[in-house]
């Protein structure tokens, strides 16, 4: 019996001190585990460069041909040819179509006739006139037969002068029998065939003819920018470029000239539309296409500019995370007074050649350790950050 005591009096000192042993251990696992600092957060940096940034005024505009015709007869005739192609370049005086030439033609020789005719009848009076004359100084003629046959040459010029205008007004009838190109442009959809009668009132026209160079822009601006721009004006005593975007504003379709600022203000709206001519040799720009309009207002000399990347929102406005010479991070809350082609201009709150983080700000928080990746592994950073970011 005092055996079996002492057997399990032993065991029992056993167990204990393996338990203390135990929980000992643990607890400096766990102290130690809690002691280590977390890894550092990978990232990819970027620096705050300095130097010149145009300041633009953004606006949406529709694109407008510089001249648009629509090519209409002005006689009334039976069209016998159409000489272009839909979609066709063409430049001013070139021949589109013919409409049938005959009785204008007709018309101009009835009245060239007519002309041979009063010619010949006045040389006849001119001669008749002379000898009326000659016997009127011997006495042979009377003054009534002078005055009446001069009256008769008179006419006769008069007529003369009625053959040949009704010759040229029949003449440039005829010209209108074929329907050329008021400007260089393209032609669009022909809206007759052939053999039909056109006319004036053709409701359609032949055709329409589109200048596509130069090529016009009209945007909108809101009207609080309007001093700005007058400013501008002023100052460089030039034209204010423009830069037309695609809608995506990824893709730039031409740079133009500010000609126009519009007379009125639309009341409605509180904006103020503004006219600009660009040069379209490879029609990039388009009639009615919808644009993103970029006016160039102002540079501002030695800006801070960062990748568009950096700037981050929050409950307080914008912000950036700082990499400081320890390694940590530190959030900057920024003014930022433009984003444009992905590239902040920050207005205030970073300096020059400061280190900034462009992608991985998901992971951070002030004070956090982090470790700047280069070369291929930033590459691999910024991709993946890019298809977070479209990840509804």
């Amino acid at each position: 019996m005092k055996k079996n005591v002492a057997v399990s009096a032993i065991l029992f000192g056993v167990v204990a001190a393996g338990g203390l042993l135990y929980f000992t251990h643990a607890h400096a696992f766990r102290a130690a585990v809690a002691a280590a600092p977390p890894p550092p957060v990978p990232v990819v940096a970027g620096v705050v460069a300095q130097h010149d940034v145009p300041i633009y005024q953004n606006g949406v505009g529709t694109v407008i041909a510089y001249n648009t015709d629509v090519v209409r007869a002005q006689i009334q005739g039976q069209l016998i040819s159409i000489n272009f192609t839909e979609g066709q370049t063409v430049h001013a005086g070139d021949l589109l179509a013919q409409i049938d030439p005959r009785p204008y033609q007709a018309q101009i020789d009835q009245f060239e006739g007519n002309l041979e005719r009063d010619q010949a009848q006045l040389t006849n009076a001119r001669a008749n006139l002379t000898r009326y004359t000659q016997l009127g100084d011997k006495g042979w003629a009377t003054p009534q037969l002078i005055e009446t046959q001069k009256a008769q040459v008179g006419q006769l010029e008069a007529a003369i002068k009625t053959d040949q205008a009704l010759i040229e007004a029949a003449k440039v009838q005829l010209s209108y029998t074929r329907l050329t190109s008021p400007i260089d442009g393209v032609v669009g959809i022909r809206q007759i065939d052939v053999g039909n009668i056109i006319s004036p009132t053709t409701t359609n026209g032949l055709v329409v003819v589109t200048q596509l160079d130069p090529i016009s822009l009209i945007f909108t601006l809101p009207e609080g920018v309007l001093p700005q721009i007058q400013q501008q004006q002023q100052a460089s005593k030039t034209p204010l470029p423009v830069l037309a975007y695609d809608q995506s504003n990824s893709l730039q379709l031409g740079e133009g000239k500010l000609a126009l600022v519009n007379n009125e203000i639309l009341q409605t709206t509180g904006s103020i539309q503004l006219k600009a001519n660009f040069p379209n040799k490879s029609r990039a720009l388009w009639p009615g296409e919808l644009v993103n309009a970029r006016l160039l207002v102002t540079t501002r000399h030695n800006g801070l500019t960062v990748p568009a990347n950096v700037v981050q929102q929050g409950p307080n406005g914008a912000y950036a995370y700082v990499i400081q010479p320890d390694d940590t991070v530190a959030m900057r809350p920024l003014k930022v007074a433009q984003i444009t082609d992905g590239e902040a201009l920050i207005e205030s709150g970073l300096k020059a050649g400061e280190q900034v983080v462009v992608d991985g700000q998901y992971r951070l928080q002030p004070g956090t350790h982090v470790t700047i990746l280069h070369g291929e592994a930033a590459e691999e950073a910024a991709t993946q950050q890019a298809q977070q970011a479209v990840i509804p």
